[in-house]
């Protein structure tokens, strides 16, 4: 049955490593089951509205990988996105400043914007309208995009993946391995500054991380398949012995009085097809309208760029950098994004960390078929999920952007049309946290080069319309 629905041979797979992989890739991604709710909740852990957008997450994010597995038949995993929700978490908090109206019934208005975006994505899908923008993205910024995304893996996985509050500041803010750790004047200063078990902490991290990113590296070159899900098991097991043994405490003590009944009650009851249309005529249509188009701009250069980036590392791509059935992978991106507004979160698109189900040796739908029910089951097993260390996903995300580097080898160093876009594309994406803006950066810096090269008429007329696009967001968008 999978080899018929999936072409596991034609795709030099089985489904062993499909499973592997989506495995893989879960792990890897399984923060946001948590982080989501947190954000667009503010940290309201538990509330009815917590809940519900917790069940939203699940569920969204599952239908979005299994139409990624059926439509596309591809190994990429879906949720809402990370920026996308902190931004809408904010356009809920100024709808409360603007209306008086409370915190649920804001998120409730809000989520409409998230509708609208994925009704135009759908449509726009369906008319081949993505796709086209996809293809005029010049060569030489799509072979840059694997390595910018890999850049900000690596950013991901030794800063804000592992953020640790400690007394020192009054767990004021977070601090970070690369930044704090690797960054301290002298290890008695970061002791200082973070206090005694605070510290403690920074230095189990560290070396879960690089336990587990060494042990990937050296089951990786014996060609060990599953690899990377068998280094993030084994820094997980160094974290929790270290938890015991050096921080004095039970790392699964959350066991002992978690709840595994999902709350259906809370979602129906608050973000299941609970849209707020009274409350969003009174935000104003200008508002509303800028909103959308500031969502899709967003949600869709990050799309495009994982999908790209992602593909181009697994060699899905062709000699010209396209990726077949990317039509079908963006349909099932937007109607993830629709059916996360149904059910009750921000945008859902697709997510980086895929990398790493694709390092796995994931190469079909069956991997995004298995990260989804991986999902489903967290509504039964979220507490499970919530064990794993963010010191062991770190690793991961390290060792993936490490590879996806490799892409710069195709690109053309001596060609100054493609050199400026994808330099400025490998600092701005791990820099700005987004890769759709470090698409624009890098779109825009192209357009300019080849207009005063006396190169005008090589760049596509649809490239000119996305970069002018972007250099309204970034310098007239209100």
């Amino acid at each position: 049955m999978f080899e018929k629905v999936f072409k596991l041979s034609e795709n030099k797979t089985n489904v062993k490593t499909e499973v592997i992989a989506g495995l893989t890739t879960f792990m890897t991604m399984a923060y946001i089951i948590a982080l989501n709710p947190n954000l667009l909740t503010g940290f309201a852990t538990g509330s009815p509205l917590w809940n519900g957008v917790f069940m939203a997450t699940c569920i969204a994010s599952a239908i979005g990988m299994f139409c990624m597995a059926f439509l596309a038949n591809k190994p990429f995993a879906m949720a809402p996105g990370m920026g996308l929700n902190s931004f809408f978490a904010v356009v809920v908090a100024n709808i409360v400043s603007i209306t008086g109206m409370s915190y649920v019934a804001s998120f409730q208005a809000a989520l409409i914007i998230i509708l609208i975006e994925g009704l135009l994505f759908i449509v726009l899908s369906a008319f081949n309208v993505r796709e086209k923008i996809v293809n005029s993205i010049p060569l030489g910024i799509r072979l840059g995009i694997s390595p910018a995304i890999g850049l900000m893996l690596m950013n991901i996985g030794l800063g804000s993946n592992v953020g640790i509050y400690a007394e020192g500041n009054g767990f004021a803010a977070p601090f970070y391995v690369m930044r704090d750790f690797f960054g301290a004047l002298t290890p008695s200063v970061l002791q200082t500054n973070m206090g005694d078990a605070g510290y403690t902490q920074m230095i189990l991290t560290v070396i879960t991380m690089f336990v587990g990113l060494f042990a990937i590296v050296a089951m990786a070159k014996k060609g060990i398949k599953g690899a990377v899900l068998f280094g993030m098991l084994i820094a997980s097991v160094v974290y929790w012995i270290g938890s015991f043994a050096f921080l004095h405490t039970n790392p699964f003590a959350s066991l002992a009085t978690a709840s595994f009944v999902p709350p259906f009650a809370d979602m129906v009851e608050n973000t299941l097809f609970k849209f707020n249309f009274a409350g969003l005529v009174q935000i104003g249509w200008f508002t509303v309208i800028t909103l959308v188009i500031t969502f899709c701009i967003i949600d869709m250069f990050d799309t495009i760029g994982t999908l790209v980036g992602t593909a181009s590392r697994a060699g899905m791509v062709d000699e010209n950098g396209n990726m077949p059935n990317m039509k079908e992978a963006l349909m099932s991106d937007a109607i993830g994004t629709f059916v996360g507004a149904c059910t009750g979160t921000s945008t859902v698109t697709t997510f980086i960390e895929s990398a790493s189900g694709v390092e796995a040796g994931g190469r079909t739908g069956l991997t995004a078929v298995v990260t989804g029910i991986m999902f489903l089951a967290c509504m039964f097993i979220a507490p499970v999920a919530a064990i794993i260390p963010a010191a062991a996903t770190s690793a991961a995300l390290i060792y993936v952007g490490i590879l996806m580097l490799q892409g710069l080898q195709k690109v053309d160093f001596q060609d100054m049309d493609q050199m400026v876009p994808v330099a400025l594309m490998l600092i701005g994406m791990p820099i700005s946290g987004s890769i759709g803006h470090a698409i624009g950066i890098g779109l825009i810096s192209y357009t300019i080069m080849k207009m005063f090269g006396g190169k005008a008429k090589e760049v596509p007329v649809l490239t000119y319309v996305i970069s002018a696009l972007f250099l309204v967001k970034f310098f007239l968008a209100v």
